[in-house]
Parts: C-alpha cells; sequence; structure tokens
C-alpha cells in the first residue's frame, strides 16, 4: 500500500492538469532547439571551429549531469509542483542573461547563460516527466508521455523557424566586410547583431516568469515524489537505483539517444550547406531544420496511438533501426537525398526519449523520483556526444561523423529488444 496521504496512482480525470503540464513541455522543447540556430550564428560570429561550436551543446547539456541529482533531492523535498516553478524560475533568469552576453559580444558568458537556462530545464525535466507518468495506469504511462512529448516537439519545431526569422536575419560579415564598412554602418550591424539575440531570449524570459505565474496559482493534482513506493506493481525493493538493470541500461539509453538527436540537429544546418547535399544558405537551412522537429512531432502523436496495440519496446528497436539505415545511405548517396533521409530522421526519433524514460521507470517503486533523477542525468549525452562528433567533423569530414549517432540507434535496439525488461 502507498503512504497514507500519497497514493501511488492518482484517481480522476486529470486532463487539465495535463494540458498545464504540456505547456512546459512545448517551452523547454522550443528553448531546446532554438540552440541549433546558436550553433551557425555564434560559430560564424566568432569564428570558431565545429569542436568550438558544440561547446553551445556541452555546457547546456552538462547542466543535467550536475544538476539532475540535486534537482531530484529538491523535487522529493518541495513536491512536483514546487520542483517546476523552481526551474521555470532559474530558466528565466538564464534567459535574462542573455543579454548582457550579446551585449558584452562575449563566447563565453553566452556559455555561462545556457548552463543556467538548462540547469532551470533540468528542474522541470525531473519534476514534470515522472509527474506525467504518475496521472494515469502504468499500462499507458509510455503512450500518455509520448503525447505530451509530441507538444515538446510542436516546440522544436517553431524554435528553429523563429531562430531562423530572428537569429540568422542578420548575415554575419567576414573580417574583410567589416573592415570596408563605415564607422556609422559598424556600429548599426553590431546594434543588429546584438538585437537578434537579445530581443528573442527577452520574450523568452517573459513567457517562462507567466508560465510560473499560472503554475503557481493552478491547482495541480498532489501527487509526492514518492508516490508508488510499495505499489502492486513494483518491484522488491533493493538498495538503491544503481540495483535496477533496467533503469541503467535505460539511462545509457538516454544518454546515447540525446547525444544521437543532439549530435543530428546541431549539425544539420551545415550539413544542408554542403555544396555536395542542398548547398542551402544558414537562414534557408534553419527553416528546413523545423522539417526535422517537426517530423519528431507527427512522430509522437502516432507513436502514442500505436503504442495502443504495439509494445513500446519492439516500437523503439524498430525505429532506432530504421535510423541507422537512413544515415548510411544519406553518408552514401549524398545530394538532396541526403538532406531528406536526415530531416526523416526526426520522424522515428519522435517515440524514443518518452518511451526509454517510461520503460527504466517501471516498477521502481519509491526510488522513481530518484530513477527520474538519474534518467535526466544521463541527458548529459547531449553535451559528450556533439563535441565528439564536432571533433570527427573536423578530422573526419562532416558526413563521415555521423558514424557517431549511428552507434547510438543500434545501443538503442538493443535496449528495446532486451536491456528494458525488469528483472
Amino acid at each position: 500500500m502507498a503512504t497514507p496521504g500519497k497514493p501511488a496512482q492518482v484517481q480522476g480525470n486529470h486532463r487539465s492538469a495535463l494540458i498545464a503540464l504540456t505547456s512546459l513541455f512545448f517551452m523547454w522543447g522550443l528553448i531546446t532547439s532554438l540552440n541549433d540556430i546558436l550553433i551557425p550564428h555564434l560559430k560564424a560570429l566568432f569564428t570558431l571551429s565545429y569542436l568550438q561550436a558544440m561547446l553551445v551543446q556541452f555546457c547546456f547539456f552538462m547542466a543535467y549531469f550536475v544538476m539532475s541529482f540535486p534537482a531530484g533531492f529538491v523535487v522529493e523535498k518541495l513536491g512536483y509542483k514546487g520542483g517546476i516553478l523552481l526551474g521555470l524560475l532559474i530558466a528565466t533568469a538564464g534567459c535574462l542573461l542573455f543579454y548582457p552576453a550579446a551585449g558584452y559580444q562575449s563566447y563565453p558568458l553566452f556559455l555561462a547563460a545556457l548552463f543556467v537556462l538548462a540547469s532551470g530545464i533540468t528542474f522541470l525535466q525531473v519534476a514534470a516527466n515522472p509527474f506525467v507518468t504518475a496521472l494515469g495506469s502504468p499500462e499507458t504511462a509510455s503512450s500518455r508521455l509520448n503525447l505530451t512529448q509530441a507538444f515538446n516537439s510542436l516546440g522544436t519545431t517553431l524554435g528553429p523557424a523563429l531562430g531562423a526569422t530572428f537569429i540568422l536575419a542578420v548575415a554575419v560579415k567576414s573580417a574583410p566586410e567589416l573592415q570596408a564598412l563605415a564607422p556609422q554602418d559598424l556600429a548599426l550591424y553590431a546594434q543588429a547583431q546584438i538585437n537578434a539575440v537579445q530581443h528573442p531570449y527577452l520574450l523568452l524570459a517573459a513567457v517562462l516568469a507567466a508560465i510560473a505565474v499560472f503554475i503557481a496559482v493552478f491547482r495541480l493534482p498532489r501527487v509526492e515524489a514518492e508516490a508508488g513506493e510499495a505499489g502492486h506493481d513494483a518491484l522488491p525493493a533493493r538498495a538503491g537505483v544503481w540495483h535496477y538493470p533496467h533503469l541503467v541500461l535505460g539511462a545509457l539509453g538516454i544518454f546515447a539517444y540525446v547525444g544521437a538527436e543532439v549530435s543530428i540537429g546541431s549539425l544539420l544546418v551545415s550539413v544542408m550547406g554542403l555544396p555536395t547535399v542542398a548547398g542551402l544558405s544558414a537562414d534557408v537551412a534553419g527553416r528546413y531544420l523545423s522539417v526535422y522537429w517537426g517530423c519528431a512531432m507527427i512522430g509522437r502523436f502516432v507513436g502514442s496511438a500505436l503504442m495502443q496495440k504495439i509494445a513500446p519496446s519492439r516500437l523503439l528497436a524498430c525505429n532506432a533501426l530504421i535510423n541507422i539505415l537512413l544515415l548510411g545511405l544519406a553518408v552514401l548517396v549524398q545530394g538532396h537525398f541526403a538532406m531528406w533521409a536526415m530531416l526523416s530522421i526526426g520522424l522515428f526519433n519522435s517515440i524514443m526519449f518518452p518511451t526509454i524514460f517510461s520503460l527504466a521507470l517501471a516498477k521502481l517503486g519509491k526510488f522513481t523520483s530518484e530513477g527520474s533523477g538519474l534518467l535526466c542525468m544521463a541527458i548529459v549525452g547531449g553535451a559528450i556526444m556533439p563535441v565528439l562528433q564536432g571533433w570527427g567533423a573536423d578530422n573526419l569530414g562532416l558526413l563521415p561523423s555521423f558514424v557517431i549517432p549511428a552507434v547510438c540507434f543500434l545501443y538503442i535496439a538493443w535496449y528495446g529488444l532486451a536491456g528494458s525488461r525488469p528483472r
């Protein structure tokens, strides 16, 4: 039996609560996908290598590694709603830091702002993901989380389009072009580059603050972080989260998935700019990036329905194998086919994060909150794998470097077929 006052599963209609939580998924999707636009912009602005430009993702996703366990502890103390509110406030502060970063044209300050922003999103992830899984029966947890993650993908679809319109609209000039400008024109150009980053992130700060006020006054169901500590579907209690193999292997799956997804999204604008692929300009390629994330949105709606009929683990393995095939064909064939093959990977990426997350949390009982912290900590794959692929792109070539996400998908296929079984 669950602890009195702390039910393992909340009863009743939770549609309004799910709608409120969905707004969080939408916002952190939009914010995260803006990194894919920041990378080519800052790479050109500060004349960075691929490896140096990937520090954007390194600092952003390293926050998950540093902050996930502290966030899990805070969520246990404050509850899911308290964790969500704290996450929104931290994320708002991170957005506000973009104002001085752009004003001083400081790459290290940009990286610091990204770390603070991602720390806030980490709190949101640690609190919101298990909250959604608790708002209904365990059997439909994967389907429910995929549905809310679909709106996360709506955010990631709109993010690149908005970023390309505002951030990439002002083309970065080369050093000789800057030297040829008159002082007045140089000042106008500098101000335009500052505004291109400041204005979108100030708007995001205002929206996050408004959502925080809404969540503060909204009556979310009371679900404590310890929910389900002794439910009938829990595995026998063990010493800690590290003693549940399907959770630990799932953390590696999250590491691999986020690493692959972020690596591909970060370099797609550069891939579409290659003469051997599509030869697109940065702003046009940035708009096409919305197709990648839009496919993920469609795939999550479809996947949520398919999981009513197909085992989530089998669908996960199938999608991972299809992505390996698409990457291999893109590297071998090139041309516009390569562009569309890589963009379509988003469709099959769609269900991976929420499915791995829910499979890994299955039957953890009282360790569910700690397990969520461990899984969010594994999002650090988005920091490590893009840097590794950036090194590969600098030294092996941009297209050959995509063998790295292919290896990640291979592991995910194995997890779906074998590693996800609770035991």
